[in-house]
């Protein structure tokens, strides 16, 4: 059945919706197990602390997705590198990007900002890219997104953006990454 023209698609307002909601939502809970046995959550804290994250930010995503985080991708502005003339990341995020393990640690500088020298400046970066421009349709940015994280053989929701801006927030989406974490709180969570 097609909606009309003008139609949301919102809720059905037909009788019986509220029913049918509350059987949905007693289905879900009886199919997610109550408790999750306690050798997975200590793997899961151990795989948090290897990726720098915090527990609760971890078992978000995994339970979003479903997979494990295989990369974080940081933009210029969460790793404190804005100037040209000074494209070494800062001693204190440094330290968090060296504890991370079992993981690629990607990049994308915002221009002017040159990739190459980002990345021969940190060699804890796996990999060092463009960002998207500022003035890219969301097309333009999805396949700049999708390339940088497929030429990592990686797939989208394996990715965590780890971003500073409301621009670099929407990478996530246009990705389909695992995720958004502001920068503050990934390099806040410590190791």
């Amino acid at each position: 059945m097609s909606a009309a023209i003008g139609h949301n698609n919102g809720p059905s307002m037909e009788v019986g919706h509220k029913w049918r909601t509350f059987q949905w939502q007693k289905a879900r809970e009886a199919a997610m197990p109550k408790s999750i046995p306690l050798m997975v959550v200590k793997m899961r804290v151990k795989r948090a602390r290897e990726l720098g994250l915090d527990y609760k930010a971890y078992a978000a995503i995994r339970q979003a997705t479903g997979r494990d985080i295989l990369a974080l991708l940081f933009s210029s502005n969460a790793l404190r590198v804005v100037r040209a003339n000074a494209p070494q990341i800062p001693m204190r995020e440094a330290e968090v990007l060296n504890a991370v393990q079992g993981a690629q640690k990607l990049a994308l500088v915002h221009r002017p900002l040159d990739p190459t020298a980002i990345e021969s400046a940190n060699a804890i970066l796996d990999f060092v890219g463009l960002a998207p421009k500022f003035t890219d349709s969301w097309s333009d940015m999805r396949d700049h997104l999708c390339g940088a994280v497929q030429g990592r053989k990686l797939v989208g929701d394996q990715v965590l953006i780890i971003g500073d801006t409301a621009i670099e927030r929407d990478w996530s989406a246009a990705s389909k990454a695992a995720g958004y974490l502001e920068a503050g709180r990934y390099f806040g969570a410590g190791v």
